[in-house]
């Protein structure tokens, strides 16, 4: 039988997003995908279900849900106040939504993406391999009022009232990269000063990039100006012409002519892409062999996050049946057959 999210009410640019299509950079096409991928690892984590699931992506807002069936879902990235049938739920956390029940979700309290999970994932069609919607390709198009969305099926008993504790990704912070094909192109007092500095991120920004904007001067390159069109990839910092770093997101051009100071380390991208306007950022050079060290324990905290989950302590004023729970062994609502 197949199941349905109806969309009441959609906030700006909320999107379908799974991991991406992978293999089409030659083509022009970037992969696209969540803007914060750790979060459908979380989102996985707390439903006990495959990543690669697509998800609802929500940018500052969120909107109202109503499903058609008794689901599974789970919230996660930049919390959001939540409610069920006006009733408080918590983020970063795993909830049944019964038949019929309205889920709102309103603007983010802290980060920019915000993440709706459903048990089975939403089953909306393929295009190349993947169900994320690539805006800039023209790939998809951003959920509205209105529009119903199909739910794959559910793999097993599903979780609800788990838990994650919440990641602190969405506040700015220190951003670590590593050195580009044009690194070498910036002089070293301007490479320091670029460590040094604290960048605020600026109001103009979207799923292809976020412009950093420097406490003073920018960062200039005569060597710069020679750099033809190449690859460039999510992470890449590149210096734009008035001396303003830009940080490349998950759904940036496959090439681009302006000097990289630096890619960002994928463990730190949801950083940025979380930075909300006027967040404070940031930039320190490791290694490639650090950032080796560092990819590969991001790769295990995320297959670890399952391991992490908890269950969900509730409010037990929020808890309609709470007579329906043995809170105390022997003691409960009183409902039981007669014993003999």
């Amino acid at each position: 039988m197949s199941r349905t999210l109806n969309i009441r009410r959609a906030g700006p640019s909320m999107t379908v997003q799974d991991m991406g299509r992978a293999g089409y950079m030659s083509f022009g096409l970037s992969q696209g995908g969540a803007a914060d991928k750790h979060a459908l690892y979380e989102g996985a984590a707390l439903l006990a279900q495959d990543p690669a699931l697509a998800a609802i992506e929500m940018a500052g807002m969120g909107g109202e849900f109503e499903a058609d069936a008794d689901l599974h879902i789970a919230l996660t990235g930049a919390p959001m106040r939540a409610k069920i049938d006006g009733v408080a739920v918590a983020w970063n956390a795993s909830h049944p939504l019964p038949k019929g029940a309205r889920l709102s979700i309103e603007a983010a309290d802290a980060g920019v993406y915000g993440y709706l999970h459903v048990g089975g994932g939403i089953d909306t069609p393929e295009r190349l391999g993947a169900r994320s919607v690539h805006l800039a390709a023209g790939l998809g198009a951003a959920i509205t009022t209105g529009d119903t969305l199909a739910i794959g099926a559910e793999d097993g008993a599903l979780a609800s009232n788990m838990c994650l504790p919440c990641d602190a990704r969405f506040d700015g912070g220190l951003v670590r990269l590593v050195p580009s094909l044009q690194t070498s192109f910036f002089a070293k007092d301007d490479l320091d000063r670029f460590e040094a500095m604290t960048f605020q991120r600026d109001a103009r920004g979207n799923r292809m990039g976020v412009r950093i904007l420097p406490e003073g001067a920018g960062f200039h390159s005569d060597a710069g100006l020679s750099v033809l069109s190449e690859v460039i990839v999510p992470g890449d910092v590149q210096i734009t012409g008035d001396g303003t770093p830009f940080v490349l997101l998950s759904e940036c051009q496959t090439t681009g002519g302006y000097p990289r100071i630096g890619s960002v380390l994928p463990a730190d991208l949801p950083r940025v892409a979380q930075a909300r306007p006027g967040a404070a950022l940031r930039f320190c050079f490791v290694t490639l062999e650090d950032a080796v060290a560092i990819d590969a324990r991001m790769r295990a905290h995320l297959e670890g996050l399952r391991g992490a989950v908890r269950p969900l302590v509730r409010d037990p004023a929020d808890i309609r049946d709470l007579l329906s729970y043995q809170l105390i062994s022997g003691v409960t609502a009183g409902r039981d057959p007669e014993r003999h």
